[in-house]
């Protein structure tokens, strides 16, 4: 079906200015975070080349899926949720580790990261199994939808990316109370992972991801290794005082004081350059998303729409609260990239993505046209 071009007048601008916003704004910092930095290997703009290549695909992602009528892939929901399934198998198979998660597929001179991809699945699918189920104001009917999550959730597990599988739980939660479970269901729920977590703990979790863990209680027990990242993170933050000092021009970022300083720790970078102005920018500029994103929700014509507005908020706000957070060592080190900002092709793609749904399910809020 071809476009119908009075749709744009519903189209959310202003979200669409914001994020693409935010989308330069982290293919700046991605720039001057690694312009310098030992790992260009030759180029030093080889990071920056591969991110602006990125966003140039995730804005295309993003407005296929404003052109495209998102009902089509809740007709779709069979197939995207065993291909998500295939896609995450492959992985265990063919899949290449780097950081010590084996979570990547290379194709020719490019790679990808399948379990990015993953996430935007399953609020897909996930919603279109809230929109069809009718007994989710009870503890049993929360099964399946645990079932369906588990499985992909199980498969990025076993590639040793916890992560990415924590932000399957914080979207799981959002989508369930969306789609109207009951909050001590959910607290039932949320109650039985803390008393299952030691279990976890001991038994499931490598020597390394108990160490972030322990590191997280008191980074400067291990000041010159497993605690040497939030360190120079929080110094790096901190330094940035109010105005920061100066775009390109801060020292832990500059001078690879700081590991990881264009991935999981981009944020330090903002906070050092920008100060404290900047980095609470930044934070509105989240918080507008993910407002829209709920406003979007609120004002969805099908539960299906309003379920997808919902996880994608969901996976958002985790997002964000987390990589915030342990940049400024008040949240565990667990390598998820802040939205929009943090290099890695994979997650910009998928989120773009992610806003072009968002988008297009806003832009489709009436039910008919006049």
């Amino acid at each position: 079906m071809l476009f119908d071009k009075r749709l744009l007048k519903n189209l959310d601008f202003i979200l669409l200015i914001v994020v693409l916003g935010m989308t330069a704004l982290g293919v700046v910092f991605v720039y001057g975070a690694t312009k310098s930095s030992p790992l260009a290997a030759g180029d030093p703009l080889s990071f920056f080349k591969r991110q602006l290549l990125s966003a140039i695909l995730g804005v295309f992602l993003m407005l296929v899926a404003i052109s495209s009528d998102y009902q089509v892939f809740q007709r779709m929901s069979g197939i995207l949720y065993w291909g998500n399934i295939g896609m995450l198998g492959l992985v265990l198979l063919i899949g290449r580790s780097v950081s010590g998660a084996q979570a990547w597929i290379r194709l020719g001179p490019l790679s990808f990261q399948p379990s990015e991809f993953s996430k935007l699945l399953v609020i897909m699918t996930l919603a279109n199994h809230l929109a069809e189920k009718e007994d989710i104001q009870s503890l049993g009917g929360l099964i399946s939808p645990l079932v369906h999550v588990a499985v992909p959730m199980g498969l990025i597990l076993l590639q040793n990316d916890l992560g990415t599988a924590l932000v399957f739980l914080a979207v799981l939660l959002g989508m369930l109370y969306a789609a109207g479970a009951r909050v001590r269901d959910l607290l039932i729920l949320v109650g039985s992972g803390a008393i299952a977590s030691p279990l976890v703990y001991f038994f499931c979790l490598k020597d390394y991801q108990r160490a972030r863990l322990l590191i997280f209680i008191n980074p400067y027990r291990d000041p010159l290794g497993e605690g040497y990242n939030v360190i120079q993170s929080t110094i790096a933050i901190g330094s940035g005082r109010f105005f920061g000092k100066g775009l390109f021009h801060g020292t832990q970022g500059q001078l690879n004081f700081l590991p990881a300083h264009h991935t999981d720790f981009i944020f330090s970078v903002v906070g050092e350059e920008l100060g404290f102005i900047g980095a609470a920018i930044i934070l509105l500029g989240f918080l507008f998303i993910i407002s829209r994103s709920l406003a979007a929700a609120a004002q969805a014509k099908d539960d299906y729409g309003r379920l997808i507005c919902s996880g994608v908020a969901s996976m958002l706000l985790f997002h964000v609260m987390v990589n915030v957070g342990m940049t400024m060592s008040i949240m565990p080190v667990t390598g998820i990239p802040l939205p929009f900002m943090s290099y890695g092709g994979s997650s910009l793609m998928a989120n773009l993505a992610a806003m072009g749904l968002v988008l297009s399910i806003h832009m489709r809020r009436q039910r008919i046209l006049f």
